[in-house]
C-alpha cells in the first residue's frame, strides 16, 4: 500500500507544478484530491504498519 501513497504523491506534485504554473488549470484541483488520497493513504499505511507487529 505504501507503493500506492508514493505513485499518488509523485502524480499529486507534477499536477501541481502544472496547475500553479497556469499551463492546466484544472491540474490544481485534481492535485488538491490526489494529495488529500495520499494522505489518507499514508495514515492507513502508517496504522497498519503498527498492528503488525
Amino acid at each position: 500500500m505504501l507503493k500506492w501513497t508514493l505513485i499518488f504523491l509523485i502524480v499529486a506534485v507534477v499536477a501541481g507544478i502544472f496547475g500553479f504554473f497556469g499551463i492546466v488549470e484544472a491540474a490544481a484541483s485534481i492535485a488538491k484530491v490526489l494529495f488529500f488520497i495520499f494522505l489518507v493513504l499514508f495514515v492507513i499505511s502508517l496504522v497498519m504498519g503498527r498492528t503488525r507487529t
